[in-house]
């Protein structure tokens, strides 16, 4: 038998990396249309959003698919091992989760 104590749980790494993704493409397919809005909104200047829109409006698709699979993926690892991830670590997964699942919704709303 191996001792498996001293083996990091990657369950709660493999989570958070794929809702990271996830909210990475999410920020990406947003940089068009709705992220200059909303920051516009606030006062705040979005000419630092123009590259990241030119490339982002032309691989819209890839974008929209890397990001349902990274939130979709997250979620699911999430959901899965929730009893075996750190609740600090829940939490802000949850949070990101959240965060880009409002960032998909709005640049694939607002495109």
């Amino acid at each position: 038998m191996t001792n498996n104590s001293n083996r990091p749980d990657v369950a709660g790494t493999a989570s958070a990396l794929f809702t990271l993704g996830g909210i990475g493409a999410a920020f990406g397919l947003a940089a068009c249309c709705a992220l200059p809005m909303a920051l516009a909104s606030f006062g705040l200047g979005t000419a630092w959003l123009a590259g990241i829109a030119l490339f982002a409006a032309s691989h819209r698709p890839v974008f929209l698919i890397v990001a349902g699979i990274g939130l979709i993926g997250g979620a699911g690892l999430l959901g899965w091992y929730r009893h075996r991830v750190p609740a600090t670590l829940r939490w802000l997964t949850a949070i990101g989760l959240l965060v880009g699942a409002v960032l998909l919704y709005y640049g694939f709303t607002y495109a």
